[in-house]
């Protein structure tokens, strides 16, 4: 909390009597704060009126470092140090995901398809991300480290790894929004056991893959000691082990991709020595997941062959010499370790070949970069070959992924295209027809100029140096105009394809359909200028902006600095007339809508005004240059609106411009004792009416010459205010406040204080009275310098009347170290009795004021310490305290009050290197329509008709990229399967399906799924007595898979039992021909008695049987529940242990 000083009218005199007369306005407003309290109730700003919230960003975050991509969608999310995540689609589609802690991100994936992205934090806090709401959905804090991820493409299921070797499950249930931890686990000691392997206490999981083409049945599982395990959860059993001895390398190849050269290494080592060696990084090299690569922290890339996985008993039997093949970038003993691995298949080498491309694995100390290998294995992994590298030299490596290339691919290319993240947040695109052609170049660092991600708003190239936000008046006569134009340029865009220059890939999202309206009226503009003297112009009217103009130098004409930075822009929301003012002094002015015919263009000096008549192209066209001085333009305000045109210089200078006649008004020396640049400026301009003209048609209704009398206010950076005659340049009244010598004026605004100080209107009839009208005739300050051509003494019937008319007018003076406001009254006098004023312990850069209801009732105050603080007015008093930190997630840096800007309803327009963002401050400030404005970040109509695009043609092979994993290889097989039996699929239900399986694979726990009847009779529910077999011992079920000869053929307990009768539980009356027939046998009466009555004996002990294995059962199953909760038990104290 700032310290804050509030003081009413202080004394200027003595520090103890400025202290006493604190104390007593202190007490004074505390006797009187039921009135005051009433006063502030009367439109005045609240703390339930605001809400500081981001409404628009652009750019990429400087901390950015790590990516995601959604193939189907064609999204890409990048994910910050702080917290953040930026997603990135086409048309200028962005968004920014902020999450409540300011953690790193070190695992982010897409749910494919699904409108979700699974993001975990370093504090393994597991977040699912509503794309479609922007939100976090759901959220989930695991308790161990994660140091493993993957999702199961094209569904909602999820791969954990941890710290203590344990692979877990999760599922998020998008229609209870929460993520489910699943029961089905593969903890380490499983491993140990199935394989038979000795495993250390302390073993973490490094990676986790679902196979591909495995229907989800099967999860590669990498440990940090080089182990690696293909597990089959259908079956809960180990499929394949490699890593241990197999890592020896006894007579296997080594291929070294420096040399593009082979060699065998000899049997050098015992077969009984084992070696443990880190994992770093794995992916698959093969849509069939039969050839995994893996890197190691020594550098070493590994390619294991996982085509023959047969029982663990025949892998230690038969040791094969082609299960693995060694890459090696570089020759040299140290190398780094191989932190990222991707893979792309080659579409003409059938799945035995393609383009690896691997970051690290270099020697230690080399040049940073990330190396392209093109490999074929195509007569086996055994003869894997190196037959190109291409390194790609790079800056700060954050992170990548591989995207489908847009448009026709080469036949023999991967169809991939590489996206790069490096630091600070700059992302490079390489298609895969440019990745091709530098393989065949055979350079190994050939000059690489990739695809660089379109800054839709530039801020760093070329530098942005000023900043405004103009507002267009709806009912003007140039509004319609604009907006027709605007409306006409985007239709022309999205109808014109890209030609030549190679395409962002990006294309997901949905753009905001209120653009598509027949009746778009452009409502703001955003206008930037920079560094090359180049100014942008955008539409801001909905938070997807689009650019309207670039306006550079003029053609035609030959005028010198027109291409010095820009420092000063202001705009006329009547007119649509764009001033913009640069270093050298140059004043341009542009009119947005003008008439084809108006082709003059006037240079004007101070003594000079020359008409040139030139030929510019639609759009904006340049009015007027106005060149008075060689000094850098400080500030530019419009007045009159639109008319005349207030301009302040560096030097100390002010000039007024005629904008309708294209002349100077008046030019004056320097306003201030030390030739001070004039960094603010203010335009008031009184009707005949003793009113401020406060509407256009005020202005119209008139010639600009006979416009009324105005008032010029300027402000230098030490706090000198001079008020001027707007139209003469006659000085109304000239001072320098009482400030410090030290202290730096930041801005000055003029407000109607009878908004919120009803005293003030109360002055009227004073101001009036007779001796107010004995006005000083000596109230001017003589203190400017000598030569000044407009130092005159005004007379007493002028003075009476600037005072009559601004009687209402309070000046707020904001500077580094306190804020000050003065009724006009008080510095027209020359008195510096301040009605309000703080003193701030920490210097501040930049003010706002804003509205609400149309009145100035709030300041917003920017500290260099990324502080932000909002306060009331007139009181000064501080409603809200934010940051930059909290709400961007930036830091503040030097110059960057330069580009801020704000609208009246509280918006502030900010941008911070790369980026781009909007604040809105009012909670009711809804000028961008959100959310009916944004953009989709999810097509859903798009994730609807994904099966049926694959299922238009048999031929059809474009969805083959991205189908990869469980869904594609069913999708794959189905392709297939059609082109054979021209059979048609419902994928969509075959995705139901799939989904279907995952869930029973994973809704228990290993060796305790359900049996197999009840999997395939679901509408079975409940046990009948033909399941039940009571001739066989009691065995609980194995691990292992039981064979088909194990099983019993003959009937169930039950048949035997009734001998062939119904099983139909319901007793049926049976005709006294059936019982005889049934149990008549040859011989007496008697002896058929006799045979009923043993029938009847042995179905009850027989039943009795049944009732006694059921109770048996029973028990058998609740053994079962306490076996599997002490085992819970003991590895919960396992884990707390270990922790």
């Amino acid at each position: 909390m700032f310290a804050k000083l509030f003081t009413k009218s202080p004394s200027q005199k003595k520090q103890q009597q400025q202290q006493q007369q604190q104390s007593q306005s202190q007490s004074q407003s505390q006797s009187q704060s039921p009135q005051q309290q009433q006063n502030a109730a009367q439109g005045s700003v609240t703390r339930a009126d605001l809400d500081p919230r981001l409404t628009l960003h652009y750019g990429i975050p400087s901390t950015s470092s790590i990516l995601a991509f959604d193939s189907i969608q064609s999204l890409l999310a990048i994910g910050t140090l702080d917290g953040r995540i930026k997603v990135i689609g086409g048309d200028n589609i962005e968004a920014l995901l902020i999450s409540p802690k300011q953690l790193p991100y070190k695992y982010l994936e897409f749910l494919q398809n699904q409108g979700f992205i699974v993001s975990i934090s370093t504090e393994n806090e597991i977040q699912v991300w509503d794309l479609e709401h922007r939100q976090i959905a759901s959220t989930l804090q695991w308790e161990s480290n994660i140091t493993a991820f993957s999702v199961i493409y094209g569904t909602t299921y999820m791969y954990i790894g941890c710290e203590y070797g344990m692979v877990a499950v999760l599922k998020y249930d998008a229609e209870s929004k929460q993520i489910i931890h699943l029961p089905y686990c593969v903890p380490k000691n499983i491993i140990a056991e199935a394989s038979g392997i000795s495993l250390p206490d302390h073993l973490s999981v490094v990676g986790v893959l679902h196979q591909p083409l495995s229907q989800g049945n099967r999860l590669l599982i990498a440990y940090d000691n080089g182990l690696i395990v293909l597990w089959d959860a259908s079956e809960d059993r180990i499929v394949l082990v490699r890593g241990y001895k197999d890592l020896l390398l006894k007579d296997k190849t080594v291929v070294d991709c420096l040399t593009d050269t082979r060699h065998e290494l000899s049997d050098d080592v015992s077969d009984d020595t084992e070696l443990d060696k880190e994992i770093s990084s794995i992916c698959w090299a093969s849509n069939s997941g039969l050839v995994l690569a893996v890197g190691y922290v020594d550098g070493d890339i590994m390619f294991w062959n996982l085509s023959n996985a047969t029982s663990i008993q025949d892998q230690k039997a038969a040791k094969s010499s082609n299960d693995v093949v060694k890459l090696q970038l570089s020759s040299g003993s140290r190398r780094l370790p191989v932190i990222v691995l991707h893979w792309a298949t080659n579409r003409s080498h059938n799945d035995c070949g393609g383009q690896l491309f691997v970051y690290g694995g270099d020697e230690i100390g080399s040049e940073e970069v990330l190396t392209i290998l093109s490999l074929d294995w195509s007569a086996g992994i055994e003869s894997l070959k190196c037959i190109g590298r291409v390194d790609l030299t790079l800056n700060g490596f954050a992170d990548m992924v591989l995207s489908p290339s847009s448009g026709t691919t080469e036949s023999g290319g991967t169809g991939m295209s590489l996206v790069v993240l490096t630091n600070p947040g700059k992302l490079n695109v390489y298609n895969d027809i440019y990745l091709s052609a530098l393989v065949s170049q055979k350079e190994k660092k050939p000059s690489v100029t990739a695809v660089e991600y379109p800054m839709f708003i530039p801020t760093l190239d070329p530098y942005m140096t000023v900043a405004k936000l103009g507002l267009v008046y709806r009912d003007g006569k140039f509004s319609k105009v604009l907006s027709e134009i605007v409306s006409a340029a985007k239709l022309h865009a999205a109808q014109t394809p890209d030609v030549g220059a190679t395409k962002w890939p990006l294309t997901g999202g949905v753009p905001c359909q209120l653009l598509d309206t027949e009746v778009y009226h452009v409502e703001r503009i955003y206008i930037a200028g920079y560094q090359d003297g180049s100014v942008r112009v955008w539409d801001a009217t909905y938070p997807a902006l689009s650019l309207i103009y670039v306006l550079g130098e003029v053609n035609g004409i030959d005028i010198a600095g027109t291409s010095a930075a820009v420092s000063a822009l202001d705009f006329c929301s009547y007119t649509l007339t764009l001033a913009i003012g640069n270093q050298c002094g140059l004043v341009c002015v542009y009119k947005l809508v003008m008439s084809t015919d108006e082709t003059s263009l006037h240079f004007v000096t101070e003594t000079v005004n020359e008409v040139h008549n030139i030929h510019q192209e639609d759009g904006p066209h340049c009015t007027a240059v106005f060149s008075l001085l060689n000094s850098p333009v400080c500030s530019l305000q419009f007045a009159d609106f639109g008319s005349r045109l207030a301009v302040g210089f560096e030097s100390g200078r002010v000039a007024v411009l005629d904008t309708s006649t294209l002349s100077v008004l008046f030019f004056t020396d320097s306003v201030s004792d030390s030739n001070t640049p004039v960094i603010s400026l203010a335009v008031k301009t009184f009707s005949d009416t003793n009113s401020l003209v406060n509407s256009p048609e005020d202005s119209e209704s008139k010639s600009s010459n006979n416009l009324g009398k105005g008032l010029v206010f300027t402000m230098s950076r030490n706090a000198h205010i001079v008020v001027m005659d707007s139209a003469t340049g006659n000085i109304v009244t000239s001072q320098s406040l009482h400030l410090k010598t030290d202290s730096i004026a930041i801005s000055m605004y003029i407000l109607d204080g009878s908004n919120f100080i009803p005293e003030m209107s109360s002055k009227k009839q004073s101001l009036n009275s007779p001796q107010k009208s004995e006005a000083r005739s000596d109230f001017v300050q003589t203190n400017l310098q000598s030569g000044s051509t407009h130092e005159v003494e005004l007379d007493s019937n002028e003075t009476v009347y600037y005072v009559q008319q601004s009687m209402n007018l309070v000046i707020l003076l904001c500077c580094e170290d306190a804020l000050f406001l003065y009724s006009f009254e008080s510095v027209i006098k020359g008195e510096n009795n301040s009605i309000w004023e703080v003193n701030l312990v920490k210097p501040c850069c930049w003010t706002a004021t804003f509205k609400k209801n149309e009145k100035e009732l709030g300041l917003v105050v920017l500290y260099q310490s990324g502080a932000i603080e909002i306060r009331s007015l007139p009181t000064l008093e501080v409603l809200e305290e934010i940051s930059l930190m909290s709400i961007l997630r930036w830091n503040f840096k030097t110059n960057m009050d330069k580009t801020m800007c704000s609208s009246n309803n509280g918006q502030i327009f900010l941008v911070n290197g790369c980026e781009f963002a909007t604040v809105s401050l009012l909670g009711n400030e809804n000028d961008f329509r959100i959310p009916e404005s944004l953009p989709s970040l999810h097509d859903k109509i798009l994730e609807a008709a994904v099966p049926a695009s694959v299922n238009l043609s048999p031929n059809q092979k474009n969805r083959q990229d991205v189908a990869h994993g469980v869904l594609g290889g069913i999708i794959k097989n189905i392709k297939v399967g059609k082109e054979e039996h021209n059979v048609d699929v419902d994928l969509a239900e075959v995705h139901k399906n799939n989904v279907e399986h995952l869930e029973s694979l994973y809704s228990s726990p290993p060796f305790l799924k359900p049996s197999a009847a009840v999997m395939d009779d679901q509408d079975i529910m409940e046990l009948n007595i033909d399941d039940i077999k009571i001739d066989e011992p009691i065995a609980l079920s194995s691990p292992s898979p039981k064979s088909d000869n194990e099983r019993r053929d003959k009937g169930t307990e039950r048949e035997r039992l009734f001998e062939g009768a119904s099983t139909d539980t319901n007793p049926r009356p049976r005709t006294a021909e059936e019982i005889r027939a049934k149990y008549r046998k040859a011989g007496d009466a008697s002896a058929a008695a006799s045979q009923a009555r043993d029938k009847l004996a042995e179905r009850k002990e027989k039943l009795e049987r049944i009732s006694q294995r059921t109770e048996e059962l029973q028990s058998g199953a609740e053994n079962f529940a306490s076996m599997a909760s002490e085992l819970a038990k003991t590895m919960e104290r396992r884990k707390w242990w270990n922790i």
